[in-house]
């Protein structure tokens, strides 16, 4: 019994993993973690974390940089546009804050994506 566990488990060692290459684009679609009290929330109920991208990314360059920068599997990702704010600049001008792109990211369970660095 052990002699065969040490020869499946020989078998996976030798086995060699290929590695996709992943496009520069891609890795640059991701600009930082969406750190906030909901995606905490979301983060331990639904296993997913927020990112926020570049307004051009698309679901598969999103995907991609994910994968290649954090080493898990992606599940889904879901892209939403968040429209910037009206704010008041001085006592007779209106400015408007900047349009960005957030998307949610949802982990195969048993993985996690550490910010931390630990």
């Amino acid at each position: 019994m052990s002699e065969d566990k040490k020869v499946i488990d020989k078998k996976v060692a030798d086995k060699k993993v290929i590695d996709k290459k992943v496009a520069d684009k891609s890795l640059q679609s991701v600009l930082s973690p969406h750190v906030t009290e909901k995606a905490t929330m979301v983060a331990d109920k639904l296993n997913q974390v927020i990112f926020k991208v570049r307004k051009d990314a698309t679901k598969m360059q999103v995907k991609e940089a994910i994968e290649a920068m954090f080493k898990v599997d992606v599940k889904a990702v879901n892209l939403l546009n968040v429209k910037g704010k009206t704010k008041r600049a001085s006592r007779n001008s209106m400015g408007k804050r900047a349009d960005w792109k957030k998307a949610y990211v949802s982990i195969q369970t048993g993985q996690e994506i550490n910010f931390t660095g630990e």
